[in-house]
């Protein structure tokens, strides 16, 4: 059996019963222990101090969206990536260096995907393009 004899509808299906099991696992997990209860201050910098690694992560894809053009995929998502698990994560020389390997690895990765597999060409920005 080849790969043409797959249907459109076989990967969303795919996609949709691995989060179905996912979000099984996640809600009995949370059923079994659920969050502590905490006494939360109101107002609106208690709210932005609650959802602030949201808001970096929000900021930082708008910008990366708004660069997809100039930086291209290779270089906007590299940068993206390593942004935001220094965001979220620690800031010792260490954890960049791992934040910047991963970030590397995974955008060529999947770019190597997308255009040598799949033959989709992403992005590529000014800076490459001149090359």
């Amino acid at each position: 059996m080849g790969f043409e004899s797959l249907g459109s509808e076989v990967w969303p299906r795919f996609i949709l019963a691995l989060l179905f099991v996912f979000s099984t696992m996640f809600l009995f997990q949370s059923l079994k222990k659920p969050p502590e209860e905490k006494t939360e201050s109101k107002g609106l910098k208690a709210w932005i101090v609650k959802y602030q690694n949201a808001f970096k992560i929000y900021i930082l894809f708008i910008s990366f969206l708004l660069t997809l053009d100039i930086l291209g995929m290779l270089i906007g998502g590299t940068a993206f990536v390593f942004l935001t698990l220094t965001a979220l994560g620690e800031r010792t020389p260490r954890s960049l260096g791992i934040h910047a390997a991963i970030a590397i690895i995974s955008i060529t990765f999947m770019w190597s995907v997308f255009t040598f597999g799949l033959k989709v060409f992403l992005p590529q920005g000014i800076i490459f393009s001149a090359w």
